[in-house]
């Protein structure tokens, strides 16, 4: 495994289930962790169709959270729905 796939690299670009989780453990606003939580429970119910839209209200719902994680989630969310 190289360096650049660690589950701790900040650098590393993170899946978007992997993004909600990391909200939901470690985002310290409730709201956030709300909607992340919200929208794990719509992708069960609906499907990998709902990836996009909950990608988006997540990103949204973190615009103040701050720091490295916080960096890492919010790129990896954006790179996701660029694509």
């Amino acid at each position: 495994m190289s360096g650049g796939s660690h589950a701790g690299d900040p650098a590393r670009t993170l899946g978007v289930v992997e993004c909600f989780h990391a909200v939901i453990r470690q985002c310290p606003h409730a709201s956030a962790r709300a909607v992340a939580e919200h929208a794990l429970a719509t992708i069960e119910r609906e499907g990998a169709a709902a990836l996009a839209e909950q990608a988006y209200l997540v990103l949204t719902a973190v615009r103040g959270w701050r720091g490295e994680r916080a960096a890492q989630v919010k790129r990896s969310l954006e790179a996701f729905l660029a694509r």
